[in-house]
């Protein structure tokens, strides 16, 4: 009878979830919605609406005031000649000119070996003449030319 009782001993239950199973279909549900996704129209029809504005045009021609690399000044007005001023003379004559045209622009031309503290002070003189639109101007490089 010893040899009966071994036989009835209690099964332990697994306590373990076999997660492979569930692995494998979100696997299969990755590859169908990545082939999807592949598929599908992802552009958006747009209407866009049609213009009839044009590129504008300057009215006025700017100010150039050139600053050569000895610190001389020199000014063009509109479609004028380029005028050597002193600074003195620069700040009246621009001053005189934007009262006459405030929305005229104004562009500093400055020599490449000028320190930049001469451009600042240029800009400041403008700035104290009443100048409200100043830009400098740049030569444009060599692989834009």
């Amino acid at each position: 009878m010893a040899a009966f009782g071994n036989r009835h001993k209690k099964r332990k239950l697994k306590n373990e979830i076999n997660v492979v199973p569930y692995v494998d279909v979100m696997l299969v549900l990755l590859v169908i919605f990545m082939i999807t996704s592949s598929v599908m129209n992802l552009g958006v029809e747009v209407n866009l609406p049609d213009s009839d504005a044009r590129s504008v045009e300057p009215t006025q021609d700017p100010v150039v005031v050139s600053v050569s690399a000895g610190g001389q000044y020199s000014i063009t007005l509109g479609d004028g000649a380029d005028q050597p001023v002193s600074a003195e003379e620069l700040g009246a004559r621009i001053a005189a000119f934007v009262q006459t045209n405030p929305d005229t622009p104004v562009f500093v031309a400055a020599d490449g070996a000028l320190p930049y503290q001469t451009v600042m002070d240029t800009m400041a003189l403008l700035q104290g003449a009443g100048v409200t639109r100043a830009a400098l101007m740049s030569e444009p490089r060599a692989a834009e030319r």
